[in-house]
C-alpha cells in the first residue's frame, strides 16, 4: 500500500443476491466489476470465518476456517456437486437484511447434499484436489473438523460440557472419536475445501482487475471454539477450561462502562515458548486469503485490557502485557513481508506509538470521530494525517455518517457544513470527498456512506449483542452513475487505480 489508493468497505454477506445471505457468487465478482468502474483498488471486508453468539464474524468458533454460508450454491451447480434441482425454492429475505436462520438452513442443506453426491459418485478427477487441500491446512483443519463433528452430537458448542475424556483431549478418546465421527469429519473438511475453491476463485479475479482484499484478523477468539478446546495452554483458563479473566475495553467513547467482550485472554509467555507458531499460522492462513489484513484491536498486541470473567462491566479491568515486538518479529522471520493494518483506535500509549513506528505498520483514522471532538471544541478540520495511514469515513463500528450526522446537535451540523463549505444536502460526499483529499495513502469508504444510507444501515452497534451483522444492499444499488461519481472523486484527488492487471499481491508458503 504504497500508492495513494482507495477502497471501499463491504462485507460479502451484505451483498445482493436471491439467498438470505451476500456470498462468494456471481453478486462478489460483479461488486468487483463495480469496483474497477469506480476506480477503486481496495475490497475491504470483515472477517470471513464462521459466526459465533449474535452473528458476530468476531466472535469466530475457528480463528483459521471459512464461513461456510459464504459458500454459493450456484459456484456448487457449476461444478457439477449439485442440480439445480437441489437448491430449495430461495427464501424471501427482510429487504435490506440477511436472514441467518434461513441462510443457514438453505446453504448447509446445499453442502450436505453436495458432500453426499461428491462421496456418491467418487469424483476421482477432485479427490487429489481435497487431499491436497487437507494436508495442507493439517494444522488447523482435523481439530476444527473434529470439534465440528463432536459439536453436532453433543448438542453445544461448549466444550466445557462435552464428556470429560473428550474436554481434556484424553489421546484414546480423540482416536475413538476420529473413527467414530469419520463421515462428519469428511464432510466439514469438504465444506472448508469448498469455501476455499470458491474464495481462490474470487481473489483470482480480483487481482486479474487490479483490486486487492484486505481482510481483518480479530485478536481474540471465542471460548467456544476449536482452537481454545486444542489449545487450552495458550489461554487462561481454570481447571474446568472455563476463562478465569476475560478481554474487554475500559469506558470509551463507544460505551460508559466499557465493553465486556466475553473472549479468553492469551497467556503470551506460552505462546512465546512454542515460538508463536500458532499465532504464525493463523497470520499464514490470513495473508493466504487476502494481499492485506487489518489487526483488530492491535493496542491488545502491547496490552490487553483483562477482566474477572464474571464482571458485568468492564469498569474494574486491570492492563497485562501482549506479545509485543517480540511477536512481530518471529512473525516476520517466519513470513517475511507482513503487509498489515493497525486498528490503533483508542488510548495509545508510547509503547503503541513505538512499536508501529518500529513496525512501520499503518495506523488509523476516522473522520466521524476526528470532525467529532474539533466540532465540539470549534478548533477547525481534522489535523492532516501521515502518509503511512489509512482513513476511513467510519468503519463497521460506527454509525453511518449519514446516521453520524442526523444525531448531531444543530450547532454541530452547522459547523461541519463551514468546515465542509457544503450544504445540508452535500455534507455526506463532502466527508468522502475530505477522506479520499487526506494525506493518507488509503482511504476507505463504507459502501452504506456511499449510498448516504441512515443509521438503518449500520453494521454494528459495539456492546450490543443482537440486531447486528443483518445489512445488505439492495437490487440495483449499486448503479453507474454511483459508479462514476465516486471515479470522479478519485481522479480528483489522485487515487485512481491503473487498471493493470496484476497477480495476487502477496503469496506466502509453507
Amino acid at each position: 500500500m504504497n500508492k495513494r489508493s482507495s477502497g471501499i468497505l463491504l462485507h460479502p454477506t451484505s451483498l445482493a443476491n436471491e439467498y438470505p445471505i451476500g456470498d462468494l457468487g456471481s453478486a462478489a465478482t460483479a461488486f468487483a466489476d463495480f469496483m474497477v468502474e469506480s476506480g477503486q483498488r481496495w475490497w475491504q471486508m470483515l472477517p470471513v470465518g464462521p459466526t459465533g453468539g449474535g452473528n458476530s464474524p468476531y466472535q469466530s468458533p475457528s480463528a483459521f476456517a471459512g464461513n461456510p454460508l459464504l459458500v454459493s450454491p450456484d459456484r456448487l451447480v457449476e461444478q457439477g456437486l449439485l442440480g439445480r434441482q437441489d437448491i430449495e425454492p430461495p427464501i424471501t429475505r427482510s429487504e435490506g437484511k440477511v436472514n441467518y436462520l434461513a441462510a443457514a438452513r438453505l446453504k448447509l442443506q446445499c453442502l450436505k447434499k453436495a458432500f453426499e453426491n461428491f462421496e456418491k459418485n467418487r469424483h476421482d478427477d477432485r479427490q487429489p484436489e481435497l487431499d491436497a487441500f487437507v494436508r495442507a491446512e493439517s494444522l488447523w483443519l482435523e481439530d476444527f473438523s473434529l470439534f465440528s463433528a463432536i459439536q453436532g452430537k453433543e448438542g453445544t458448542s461448549d466444550w466445557t460440557r462435552w464428556n470429560k475424556e473428550l474436554r481434556m483431549r484424553k489421546p484414546n478418546a480423540i482416536i475413538h472419536a476420529q473413527k467414530y465421527f469419520a463421515k462428519d469429519i469428511r464432510y466439514h473438511k469438504f465444506v472448508q475445501w469448498q469455501f476455499s475453491v470458491q474464495w481462490n476463485e474470487l481473489r483470482a479475479y480480483c487481482n486479474s482487475r487490479g483490486i486487492g482484499l484486505i481482510g481483518d484478523v480479530p485478536l481474540f477468539v471465542a471460548h467456544q471454539s476449536a482452537d481454545v478446546w486444542s489449545h487450552p495452554e495458550l489461554f487462561k483458563l481454570d481447571v474446568v477450561g472455563n476463562p478465569t479473566v476475560v478481554a474487554g475495553v475500559p469506558p470509551d467513547y463507544f460505551s460508559k462502562t466499557g465493553q465486556v467482550w466475553g473472549v479468553p485472554v492469551y497467556r503470551w509467555e506460552a505462546l512465546q515458548e512454542q515460538s508463536y507458531s500458532w499465532w504464525i499460522e493463523r497470520l499464514r492462513t490470513a495473508f493466504g486469503r487476502f494481499d492485506v489484513n487489518r489487526l483488530d484491536h492491535f493496542i491488545g498486541f502491547v496490552r490487553t485490557y483483562e477482566v474477572p470473567a464474571q464482571a458485568k462491566t468492564a469498569m474494574n479491568g486491570q492492563y497485562h502485557p501482549g506479545g509485543g515486538a517480540s511477536f512481530f518479529e518471529a512473525a516476520r522471520e517466519a513470513l517475511g513481508l507482513l503487509p498489515l493494518i493497525a486498528d490503533d483506535l483508542g488510548a495509545k500509549t508510547p509503547e503503541v506509538v513505538a512499536l508501529l513506528d518500529q513496525l512501520q505498520i499503518p495506523g488509523t483514522k476516522v473522520l466521524q470521530f476526528e470532525f467529532g471532538s474539533n466540532l465540539e471544541s470549534n478548533s477547525g478540520p481534522p489535523e492532516q494525517h501521515p502518509m503511512k495511514s489509512v482513513v476511513y469515513t467510519g468503519t463497521h463500528d460506527n454509525d453511518t455518517t449519514a446516521g453520524w450526522y442526523r444525531k448531531l446537535p444543530s450547532t454541530q451540523r452547522q459547523a461541519l457544513q463551514k468546515q465542509l463549505g457544503a450544504n445540508n444536502r452535500e455534507v455526506i460526499w463532502a466527508v468522502i470527498r475530505e477522506a479520499m483529499a487526506s494525506q493518507a495513502e488509503t482511504a476507505i469508504v463504507p459502501a452504506q456512506d456511499l449510498l448516504e444510507l441512515g443509521s438503518e444501515a449500520r453494521m454494528n452497534f459495539p456492546g450490543i449483542a443482537k440486531g447486528n451483522w443483518q445489512w445488505r444492499l439492495k437490487d440495483g444499488a449499486l448503479t453507474q452513475e454511483l459508479a462514476q461519481r465516486l471515479r470522479s472523486v478519485t481522479i480528483t484527488h489522485g487515487r485512481l487505480m491503473s487498471g493493470e492487471p496484476r497477480p495476487a499481491l502477496l503469496d506466502i508458503r509453507r
